[in-house]
């Protein structure tokens, strides 16, 4: 089992290597033909990787499938198991397109140029893989111990599921958050981008560097009172920072609502990775649009009802819909989410006022700017 997750683990960062390391090798914009060309791509990874679940889970390759799964108590063959992928990675990915609202504001808010979007989604991804993976870890192990903490799990999803309902969500200013007022306590914040640098050393040729290549070199004041050598975070870096945090705060809601269709370590780990994996692309594919999505959140709010509800009631489904209860779930959900597609709301002056938008190559959003009030 051991090297099942060391080949895992080393394959999705031979991706990541080849992504960084090859196609975006250099800073560029992402437009939306090679967003949406990614996003099929790791749509397409994900879709197929059921097929080595099935496989694996009907011939217990390495052990997969050898213990009983601690939500249903049944022992995943490849059917089961491939149902269970499909639909935790079904519901986190959908769970994952209202991060993309939120990035959109992070980047509106800190104004980030648009070619280093993709730089700071990439490491990102990089540090929500490792928070969501100590998370799936804790949580397998406390199912597997109290298998009561499911109805905990299933109660917390249904009342978050009507905060998103009833409750009026509003634009937060980064510069509050409390891991960056931190940050901002311990390490001298430079006053603009230095390139796509996340870190600078005063009076090196890093901390010279213009915002954007070939723009011209604006005066840093934070850089030039600076003593040499020392060491400056740059907006990127804040940038990044309210990115990380945001998603966990985002993952306490995902990763309990894939502890309602397997408790079964492997299967949530590479569900939510295959999810997060096409997270960057998705961005760049929607942030263009984002504003016709009206009814997303009142779909993504009845899929996690729905979620948490199942946890409170699985034994039940299971004695009246029998052991393929899982199957009449997932295309729950996808029925849930395919109706929440089609109510596109065109042209909603609302949201569109709220969130930030892409156009012409740079990104326009929030009044407030790096330092809270300096950019616009």
């Amino acid at each position: 089992m051991v090297w099942l997750w060391i080949g895992f683990i080393g394959f999705v960062l031979a991706m990541l290597a080849l992504d960084l390391g090859v196609f975006h090798r250099k800073a560029h914009v992402v437009g939306t033909k090679e967003a949406v060309g990614w996003s099929a791509v790791w749509v397409s990874l994900g879709l197929l990787f059921s097929v080595f679940v099935y496989f694996g889970y009907e011939a217990h390759w390495l052990g997969l499938g050898a213990t009983a799964d601690a939500v249903d108590e049944v022992i995943n063959n490849g059917a089961s198991a491939t149902v269970k992928y499909l639909t935790g990675y079904v519901v986190e990915k959908s769970l994952s397109v209202d991060n993309v609202f939120v990035i959109a504001m992070i980047f509106g808010f800190f104004a980030v140029p648009a070619m280093y979007q993709h730089r700071v989604l990439f490491w990102g991804i990089i540090g929500a893989l490792v928070m969501r993976g100590a998370m799936i870890a804790v949580g397998s192990r406390l199912i597997a111990e109290f298998h009561w903490i499911l109805y905990v799990f299933g109660a917390f999803l249904i009342v978050t599921a009507l905060k998103m309902l009833l409750l009026k969500t509003e634009s937060n200013d980064p510069n509050k958050n409390t891991v960056v007022r931190l940050v901002r306590r311990f390490f001298p914040v430079t006053a603009r981008f230095h390139g796509e640098h996340f870190v600078v050393r005063a009076g090196s040729p890093a901390a010279l560097e213009a915002e954007l290549p070939g723009g011209v070199m604006h005066p840093d004041s934070v850089v030039d009172a600076a003593k040499p050598g020392t060491l400056l975070i740059t907006p990127l870096a804040l940038a990044l920072i309210v990115v990380e945090t945001t998603d966990l705060i985002f993952a306490v809601d995902s990763i309990p609502a894939i502890f309602a269709i397997t408790a079964d370590p492997f299967l949530v780990f590479t569900s939510n990775v295959f999810a997060i994996l096409g997270l960057r692309s998705l961005y760049f594919a929607l942030a263009g649009m984002l504003n016709r999505f009206r009814y997303l959140k009142i779909s993504l709010a009845v899929v996690l009802m729905v979620v948490g509800a199942k946890m409170l009631v699985a034994k039940w489904l299971k004695s009246v819909l029998g052991e393929q209860f899982n199957f009449y779930f997932l295309g729950l959900v996808i029925l849930i989410l395919a109706a929440g597609g089609r109510l596109v709301h065109r042209g909603g002056p609302k949201r569109k006022a709220r969130l930030s938008c892409i156009g012409g190559g740079q990104v326009y959003g929030f009044s407030a700017g790096v330092s809270g009030g300096r950019r616009s």
